[in-house]
């Protein structure tokens, strides 16, 4: 544990002593409301140990990360109001699962994050440096 006043950051909960800590080891910003996003639907990209996917990596989606998206089976443009979501256009903020978007990093197609956004947790799956270069 660490002792107080430090900003250690427990990466398995993206958590330090003062609440949700971003990638940055500052407290975690809000990622987006206009659509709401984040595991919780808060507009924060932070996780829980239910949230298996890690939604915890906030983007700012554009065109062809929509694509590949859609390509990798997981539509994220088409509105479904049975689940109050929308859709995502371009330039909309979204908490994307840290794993999906290492994928399309590997694949070319990653959009940029918003480094404050992300999850400390996020760097279980990407490393900081690579999240740097895709700073928005």
């Amino acid at each position: 544990m660490a002792p107080p006043g430090s900003s250690a950051i427990d990466p398995s909960s993206g958590a330090g002593p003062d609440g949700p800590r971003n990638v940055l080891g500052e407290p975690l910003r809000i990622c987006g409301c206009q659509p709401m996003t984040g595991w919780f639907r808060d507009g924060s990209c932070r996780s829980d140990p239910t949230d298996q996917g890690r939604h915890t990596v906030c983007c700012v989606v554009n065109e062809a990360f929509l694509s590949y998206s859609r390509a990798q089976g997981n539509d994220l443009s088409t509105p479904m109001p049975a689940f109050r979501f929308p859709g995502l256009k371009p330039g909309d903020r979204w908490c994307v699962c840290a794993s999906r978007w290492l994928q399309a990093y590997e694949d070319g197609m990653a959009p940029p994050v918003v480094l404050d956004a992300c999850e400390a947790s996020s760097l279980e799956v990407i490393p900081l440096e690579v999240l740097r270069g895709h700073a928005a």
